[in-house]
């Protein structure tokens, strides 16, 4: 499984999923680095079949309207240590690709993951 994480999540977290066998690109390691607009990472990610891994409610906007990323893991976290949202991929990362998986929008708050269809 493929991801890109998009900026406003730490770097750690795209390490960290490399690390565990998958193949993760963080924003930073784009062309346009941390200013790569929503659009050419949406395009990327269907051009490269990456899951999105993002905060940003605009992906989750794009996702509802023209279902673009095809597959979206939405960070409902709000504002948490770097080192708390890392646990809760390393507690939950079984779940998470299972769930993303079967379905096109995971999402991930700090007590709580859903999927959706």
């Amino acid at each position: 499984m493929k991801f890109i994480v998009d900026a406003q999540l730490p770097k750690s977290l795209s390490d960290f999923l490399n690390w565990k066998g998958f193949d993760s690109i963080h924003a930073l390691e784009l062309p346009d680095k941390n200013k790569t607009k929503d659009k050419w990472i949406n395009k990327f990610s269907i051009d490269q079949e990456r899951v999105v891994i993002s905060k940003d409610i605009d992906f989750l906007e794009s996702f509802l309207i023209k279902s673009e990323p095809k597959k979206l893991v939405l960070i409902k976290t709000g504002n948490i240590p770097n080192s708390h949202l890392l646990e809760i991929f390393s507690k939950n990362l079984d779940l998470i690709i299972k769930m993303i998986k079967r379905s096109n929008l995971v999402e991930i708050s700090k007590t709580d993951i859903a999927e959706h269809e």
